[in-house]
């Protein structure tokens, strides 16, 4: 059985990890925060997603955690690079960990009794392998094809269907120098899917550069269905539902990623979306696409406000209840998530803002301490409240009645998702993307 090595722990490289593990592959993690280790050792993620607690404890016997890449750590089959790529304060994506990892490798390369496979999962522009990955591999010495093989496999994970997305992928892209170096990672992952996985072997730019342009489509749909939400909202008796449906019943469009919302957030759409930017005025030319999408997008929160003010009438001193931190249901992250950019907007308008999430609260905590406040209710949010906010669409918040709305001092509800099917005159239910 061939043995793993995934380097970074993080929300790709652990869910990557308790998968294989569980499969009884043996599974050895790195990552250098060394809290992290002693977690992981316990079987203890340190983040939610649905499952991957699950898996990790499934697959504790072929498991091992530690906190540095040396000989024995490394001397596997596989070497999976699973580190951040955030961007640098130019928006430019940084590849400080990409950098250290590898030197670190490529400083115990020649020690290896296995000629390993070095795979480039994290998400990188188009040539990092090539023009970054491989001269670091090669400083102290070692050939490709010799002393190791290099590849670009990127991953598609959605976060709160990680494991789902992990262990059933759409789709499994492996790019290297020829066949020959692709083979063994493919016969690898035959092993471990079913027949019917679909396979796309090509070079690493190309697979670089295929990561990069699903998020950037991805996020091109959903600033689009959020511009007709916009509009619709403006147009009486307009539903953007019913328009998004129509749409995604062609099958050149498909219903993917047409449900109008706030904005899109997380980890991986903004940063994306601005390291392909980046990176193509770079090489020389002006994406003005990207740039609308980013833009639109950005601006998508404003129009939150724009609804409250209308509403409203001035904001100093209302008092506001934002339910959903995340930046989607089912993950406790609120990197990028609208809500958070909503709350700085309404602080920066004097507003009061009181918040529930079932996940997110600490993490929320930690970006605004004692400046807002916290509910380990959402109830709680229509007691004290002028007006409420529906931002991530979790699956609790469909129990909110009329009755806990008529309790706002103001009664109005604003429901960016369209969760709520209210149908009571007395409040002011508005529904992001309906027009009235």
């Amino acid at each position: 059985m061939k043995k793993v090595t995934i380097i970074g722990l993080g929300f790709v490289g652990l869910s990557l990890a308790s998968f294989l593990s569980s499969k009884g592959i043996k599974v050895i993690g790195i990552d250098s925060d060394i809290k992290k280790i002693s977690r992981l050792k316990k079987g203890i993620p340190g983040f939610f997603e649905p499952k991957l607690e699950y898996y990790l404890k499934k697959g504790k016997k072929y498991q091992e955690f530690y906190e540095k890449i040396d000989s024995k750590t490394i001397n596997s089959d596989f070497i999976f690079i699973t580190v951040g790529t955030p961007l640098n304060e130019k928006n430019n994506i940084k590849l400080d960990f990409i950098k250290s990892v590898t030197k670190s490798v490529s400083e115990v390369l020649k020690d290896l009794t296995i000629k390993p496979s070095i795979i480039l999962k994290s998400t990188v522009v188009p040539g990092t392998a090539i023009n970054t990955v491989k001269p670091i591999l090669e400083k102290n010495g070692n050939k490709e094809e010799f002393q190791y093989n290099l590849l670009s496999n990127p991953e598609f994970l959605r976060e709160g269907s990680a494991m789902n997305d992990t262990i059933y992928p759409h789709v499994i892209v492996i790019g290297g120098k020829n066949q020959e170096s692709r083979k063994k990672l493919l016969q690898f992952y035959k092993k471990i899917y079913s027949k019917k996985q679909e396979f796309v072997e090509t070079n690493n730019t190309t697979a670089e550069m295929i990561k990069y342009a699903n998020n950037a489509f991805l996020a091109t749909k959903i600033s689009f269905i959020n511009s007709l939400a916009n509009i619709c909202q403006n147009v009486s008796g307009t539903n953007v539902d019913d328009v998004a449906r129509v749409m995604g019943l062609d099958p050149r469009i498909s219903e993917l990623f047409l449900k109008a919302g706030p904005g899109y957030g997380g980890s991986c759409f903004p940063k994306d979306v601005q390291a392909l930017i980046s990176f193509s005025k770079s090489i020389g030319y002006n994406p003005e696409l990207l740039k609308a999408v980013q833009d639109s997008n950005k601006k998508q929160v404003l129009s939150i406000i724009s609804i409250l003010e209308k509403n409203l009438g001035k904001l100093n001193g209302k008092k506001i209840g934002i339910l959903g931190l995340a930046f989607k249901e089912n993950t406790d992250d609120i990197r990028e998530s609208v809500s958070i950019r909503l709350i700085d907007g309404l602080l920066n308008k004097k507003c009061k803002i009181i918040v529930h999430d079932p996940k997110a609260i600490e993490n929320t905590k930690k970006k605004f301490k004692e400046k807002i406040e916290y509910c380990d209710r959402f109830e709680n949010i229509f007691n004290s409240s002028d007006c409420a906010i529906l931002m991530t669409p979790w699956e609790s918040y469909k129990k909110i009645s009329p009755n806990m709305i008529k309790k706002l001092n103001f009664k109005i509800f604003v429901d960016t998702r369209r969760m709520l099917k209210i149908k009571d005159e007395s409040l002011n239910v508005i529904s992001l993307g309906i027009g009235i």
